[in-house]
């Protein structure tokens, strides 16, 4: 089972990559109003690349309900204990 801290510093890689900026610091109030480029395209590329990480699928209801960061941590942590 994953920690809160482990699922965090992989998604801080993944934000990384996604948004090529090497300074991102993801918390569990972080929206795509806090990252610059982070738009509807870039949505889509972040959560394949989210599910990539953690070998997971997010439901379609998820991913358009979903504010922020700690949200998708919740459901990261769910899915990895099926």
């Amino acid at each position: 089972m994953l920690s809160e801290k482990e699922i965090y510093d992989r998604l801080n890689e993944v934000f990384r990559d996604v948004f090529d900026d090497d300074e991102i610091e993801v918390e569990a109030d972080t929206t795509a109003d806090d990252i610059e480029d982070w738009d509807s395209l870039a949505h889509i590329n972040l959560i394949s690349a989210v599910e990539e990480e953690f070998g997971i699928r997010f439901k379609m209801g998820e991913v358009s309900t979903m504010e922020d960061v700690g949200e998708m941590v919740d459901i990261i942590k769910d899915r990895c204990l099926e």
